[in-house]
């Protein structure tokens, strides 16, 4: 994630050196309905069988211009992900995510484009497993697996990748936009056992509905 945020910021830098900035910061507020799975493989190395799970998100962010159409936009996200797992129970994990994303509006009709890409970190805050019978159960965030808590759910609480953003802003300052969100890190606790092919990351779609202040 580091090379991701270095990249970005060496982009920032390319682009202040070769036009000068035109406009002014502002800042935004944004809240949409997002698709969240959780992919990777099990202990033995077979690919995981989860299925969407509808989360949502809603954050802030600053839209700091860089030369003309081209700006950098770090936020804070609270985001719900999670998976519907394949034994049938419903995981939900709850996220403050730190986006730093470049952003491109080039101009369309009366309105920009948007497109931009970013790293992200996320810090996990909370989370449930809910079983087919209703009962629920908190989620263990931890950095090594405890065998003493092996009937919880354990993972880690840093979550971290990389997003992608398509959409539209409207000349009256509101914006609907697609976002997608690939996950980068395991999120399964280390368990030192051997041979253990456990990978767990998040992934997710969605659409954000945004307004510039």
């Amino acid at each position: 994630m580091l090379v991701g945020i270095a990249g970005v910021m060496g982009l920032v830098a390319t682009a202040q050196s070769g036009q000068p900035i035109a406009g002014k910061t502002t800042f935004g507020i944004t809240a949409g309905v997002n698709w969240n799975n959780i992919n990777g493989k099990t202990a033995a190395g077979a690919d995981l069988d989860n299925k969407l799970k509808t989360g949502f998100n809603a954050g802030i962010n600053a839209e700091i211009p860089i030369s003309s159409g081209l700006y950098l936009q770090p936020g804070l996200e609270y985001r719900r992900k999670g998976s519907e797992l394949s034994n049938g129970n419903e995981l939900t994990l709850s996220y403050i995510d730190i986006p730093v994303n470049l952003i491109y509006k080039p101009m369309l009709g009366t309105g920009k484009v948007l497109l931009g890409f970013g790293p992200y970190v996320g810090f996990g805050i909370n989370g449930k497993v809910k079983s087919a019978n209703g009962t629920e159960r908190d989620i263990k965030f931890t950095n090594t697996y405890s065998v003493s808590e092996a009937e919880d759910l354990q993972f880690k609480k840093l979550d971290a990748g990389a997003n992608f953003i398509a959409g539209y802003e409207f000349p009256c300052n509101f914006s609907l936009a697609f976002k997608a969100q690939l996950g980068l890190v395991n999120i399964n606790p280390d368990t030192n056992l051997p041979n253990d092919q456990t990978r767990n990351r998040n992934t997710g779609f969605g659409l954000s509905l945004g307004y510039r202040l």
